[in-house]
């Protein structure tokens, strides 16, 4: 079908965080527990509606381990949004939050929009180790948005992505981006894609 525009968006984050079964619980509302280790980059889609407006997801899942980083990084290209997540029960994610939003930082648009994310929540508070509040300071002090997800129950699986756009269109609203070049827009809605298939 077609579409107005098309934005892409790369999930990074630590090995075993969740990034996959985000992707898959967004995409095809399942979750697989058992999930192989990502290697390189996984891809998915799906078309929402915000203000009228179609809008199809380009979905780049990133390796978390450092040996794809080179990889990864070259996905940045053409990004307009970036799912950042962290695994609320292990403090090493969260800790790493640094590393992974100064590449993305380094290597995408300066006005990428950064969603920070983190996942599990729907694990019981004694298996919590990075509390809510740490999370929003770090979202607040960094000038990203924040939500907490599960993939697991599906809980603001679906709001992580579908607000990620709605900021992205604001932007382009507002023109701080060139929607030939971090977004496709055809306002014949022509399906193009512009820079959103994937590295150069």
């Amino acid at each position: 079908m077609s579409y107005h525009y098309l934005f892409k968006y790369i999930i990074i984050g630590d090995i075993g965080v969740g990034k996959s079964c985000l992707l898959l619980q967004f995409t095809d509302n399942r979750f697989q527990p058992l999930h192989d280790t990502t290697i390189g980059v996984e891809f998915g889609a799906k078309t929402v509606v915000l203000n009228g407006s179609r809008i199809k997801l380009h979905l780049w899942d990133s390796a978390g381990q450092e040996a794809f980083r080179s990889i990864t990084k070259s996905y940045y290209r053409g990004a307009a949004g970036a799912l950042l997540v962290y695994d609320i029960s292990r403090r090493e994610t969260f800790n790493h939050l640094t590393n992974w939003l100064k590449d993305a930082r380094q290597h995408s648009t300066p006005n990428m929009t950064i969603m920070l994310i983190g996942n599990k929540c729907d694990l019981p508070h004694r298996k919590r180790v990075v509390s809510r509040e740490e999370g929003e300071q770090f979202a607040r002090e960094n000038g990203l948005t924040f939500i907490e997800v599960s993939a697991k129950t599906s809980q603001n699986v679906e709001e992580a992505f579908v607000t990620t756009a709605s900021r992205i269109l604001v932007k382009i609203k507002e023109g701080l981006l060139d929607v030939s070049n971090e977004v496709s827009y055809d306002t014949h809605t022509q399906c193009s894609a512009n820079n959103v298939a994937g590295p150069a």
